[in-house]
């Protein structure tokens, strides 16, 4: 990735980019014998006292994916994951409703996901999804640690540019700029398959995802050039990227993906109520 930075960025805009790198975990389909550390699809395992998740007016949510704290290999990123438990998270897709979309200009959309976490020890069974969904094929994952980098328009990387001259900066507002920057990372993506993440930096497909989450908490209703947007963008950290994977039957618009995204502090302190979630696509 340095290498990629240093060839297609100038090179202070590249030491600035290089500096922001951060470990990111891959998840894969689990060869035969490999440690499952997570599932996309199938069943989800719930406690009896836990109601199926629903957006009220649309219907239930369908399950997209689990993720084994214990068995991940958390202790490679920079993000406080629990060291136990089970995190489950929850969409509810525009096909099986009236075509209404979580946007981030419509914050009561936020219902149309869901992060749910059970502790360690907790009682659970396979729990058949109600009526108004079904479930997605069921994918065994593996994890890979991975290193990842702020996209183009992340706003820890505009804040970063304060620190280059005029001309460098000029160099990244100018959008056909990143062409070839964005090419070569696509590329080293495809290599990957399904961008599957779990911390890290989001693969976006339509611009920085932390900025679609701050808008949504700042009512929606913002201006892309409001300071405010990109400070509280700042806050929010990656949790989980479900791509769309044929394998589980999982096609989020055109080939888009599902974000999840926390603040630090709320990930530290276990408030799952205070993720926030945005998808895109091509």
């Amino acid at each position: 990735m340095a290498t990629l930075a240093r060839r297609h960025l100038p090179a202070a805009v590249a030491d600035e980019w290089i500096a922001l790198i951060r470990p990111a975990l891959h998840l894969r389909p689990a060869e035969s014998g490999e440690p499952e550390v997570a599932r996309l699809g199938g069943l989800p395992a719930l406690p009896e006292h836990v109601t199926w998740p629903l957006w009220e007016g649309h219907g239930p949510l369908s399950f997209v994916a689990s993720i084994d704290c214990e068995r991940l290999p958390s202790h490679a990123l920079d993000i406080a994951l629990p060291a136990e438990g089970i995190l489950l998270f929850f969409y509810r897709h525009p096909r099986w409703d009236d075509g209404t979309v979580i946007e981030s200009s419509a914050p009561e959309t936020q219902a149309g996901a869901r992060v749910v976490y059970l502790p360690p020890g907790t009682q659970t069974a396979e729990r058949e999804p109600p009526e108004g969904t079904n479930p997605y094929p069921l994918v065994r994952l593996a994890a890979d640690v991975i290193a990842s980098g702020p996209d183009w328009e992340h706003p820890a990387l505009r804040a970063a540019l304060d620190r280059v001259s005029d001309e460098d900066r000029a160099f990244m507002d100018d959008p056909m700029n990143s062409d070839p920057f964005r090419m070569a990372m696509g590329e080293v993506n495809l290599e990957l398959g399904p961008q599957h993440r779990v911390g890290g930096y989001a693969d976006p497909i339509q611009g920085s995802v932390e900025v679609d989450v701050a808008r949504a908490q700042l009512g929606g209703r913002v201006a892309y050039d409001d300071p405010a947007l990109h400070e509280e963008a700042q806050r929010w950290t990656l949790l989980a990227q479900i791509d769309s994977d044929d394998n589980a039957d999982m096609v989020w618009g055109d080939r888009g993906a599902l974000y999840w995204l926390i603040r630090r502090e709320d990930l530290a302190a276990e408030r799952w109520q205070a993720a926030s979630f945005t998808w895109q696509c091509y």
